[in-house]
């Protein structure tokens, strides 16, 4: 199943509605009432598919060759849909049409509330929905993936918490649809920003676990800031956010203050858990980690038994879903031009390139191609050619350049003429004569 491919959401809601009637209907909690038996299943059933965690199970079938976050995407919208269709089993809500009432949850789900208003109109009339709506819905779903599973490779292990945080609302949707409880724009504005809110602390505070050891370099700051945007906060929440990570990246990081809005007792566990998930695929699991976690762990009020129950509970948890969680951690590194590779080399060419660049000098061209590379400009076929042929000849003199000569070599390098300090690269291609004197940039 293809985001791209007009009517994939009809054909994947239409298939949950089916299997699910062929299906045994889901045991009834002991309650009395509708709401406390739907609300005690799905408390029970967000954990055992896994989205406590932000990881359902795939579903079966899936092909191994399909792309992992959009194959994880569309299991996370098969599991909603599932737990939508057995909420309105236990709240005896009337069959259908089932597939036109999840289109209008999960519409609300995406804050398109227009949308929403749109499909309930055509549940009200009896009528089938629109190509163009289910389009519409469509987008918004697809929209919606890339802020679930858009972690950089340098950022923070955000899907898992972010996917939690979508699932416990769509779970209070349920509750209140099912129920007949009309939602108007000011309950749906109020539950879409509680949301926001918990997801706004869990980048504070994953970005202080990321922070622990030393302050993130460069890459990892800019990676966490592109992680806000990819979230979709409001507006206001998104700029207040970006202005406490940056105090926040040096530190010191003061957590009664940061979780002392934390009220409920599940959201309490969330960000335990999330942190310690966090800890656990970065596979540090250093001293300042650890106790980082437990002074986290002491300011929501865990003792030390309980926090030993949910790192047993998040380790087991893991270990059976470690290739699902790590589709997010494990990248293409190359397609961000290999960032870290080249911070570790700068010591070596820092030593070396006047050498190189004295080299460039000489042999004309090299130093053109080199300035046009600087300046962020496209080298023709032939024109990459005749550098790596003279980077050659160079690594004869600088062993170290003989890496750019391999295969993407050249990649590589327009890597490091791009993240070279600035202090650093331009003055190297002018003559000594002609650098400009050393500024002291200090405010006075």
């Amino acid at each position: 199943m293809d985001l791209g491919k007009p009517g994939w959401l009809l054909r994947l809601l239409d298939d949950v509605v089916e299997r699910q009637l062929r299906a045994h209907p889901p045991e009834p909690p002991p309650l009395s009432r509708p709401t406390a038996r739907a609300r005690a299943y799905l408390h029970r059933a967000l954990r055992d598919s896994g989205l406590v965690y932000g990881t359902p199970e795939l579903p079966e079938g899936t092909r191994p060759d399909a792309a992992p976050a959009q194959t994880l995407f569309l299991a996370v919208l098969r599991t909603l849909a599932r737990l939508g269709v057995e909420t309105a089993v236990l709240f005896d809500v009337r069959p259908g049409p089932r597939t036109l009432q999840l289109a209008h949850l999960l519409a609300l789900w995406t804050g398109e509330l227009r949308l929403a208003d749109a499909f309930a109109e055509q549940l009200e009339k009896g009528a089938a929905a629109s190509r163009h709506l289910w389009g519409r819905l469509e987008t918004a779903l697809a929209r919606r993936s890339l802020s679930i599973s858009g972690d950089p490779v340098y950022g923070l292990l955000l899907h898992n918490g972010a996917t939690y945080v979508d699932a416990q609302l769509f779970a209070h949707l349920l509750l209140d649809v099912w129920s007949g409880r009309r939602l108007d724009t000011a309950n749906m504005r109020r539950l879409l920003a509680v949301a926001a809110r918990q997801k706004a602390l869990l980048v504070e505070v994953l970005t202080a676990l990321a922070s622990v050891e030393r302050p993130p370099a460069a890459a990892t700051r800019r990676a966490i800031l592109r992680q806000v945007e990819d979230l979709n906060l409001p507006g206001r929440l998104a700029t207040e956010l970006r202005r406490r990570l940056r105090r926040a990246f040096d530190g010191p990081h003061d957590l009664p203050a940061l979780v002392a809005p934390v009220r409920s007792r599940e959201m309490r566990r969330f960000v335990v858990e999330q942190t310690v998930l966090a800890s656990l695929v970065e596979g540090r699991g250093s001293a300042k980690e650890l106790a980082f976690i437990q002074s986290l762990a002491a300011a929501l009020g865990f003792s030390p038994q309980l926090l030993r129950e949910v790192e047993a509970e998040v380790a087991e948890f893991y270990a059976h879903h470690r290739s699902v969680v790590d589709v997010f951690t494990v990248q293409d590194n190359a397609a961000r031009l290999g960032e870290e590779l080249v911070s570790s080399m700068l010591g070596t060419f820092d030593r070396s390139l006047h050498v190189l660049l004295a080299e460039a000098h000489q042999m004309g061209e090299l130093s053109t191609l080199l300035r046009r590379l600087a300046r962020g400009q496209t080298l023709s076929a032939p024109e990459r050619r005749r550098m790596r042929e003279q980077l050659l000849d160079l690594a004869k003199a600088i062993p170290a350049v003989a890496i750019f000569a391999a295969p993407g070599g050249m990649l590589l390098l327009a890597a490091l003429v791009k993240l070279l300090p600035q202090s650093f690269l331009p003055a190297a291609f002018q003559e000594p004569s002609e650098r400009a004197p050393d500024v002291d940039h200090r405010v006075g």
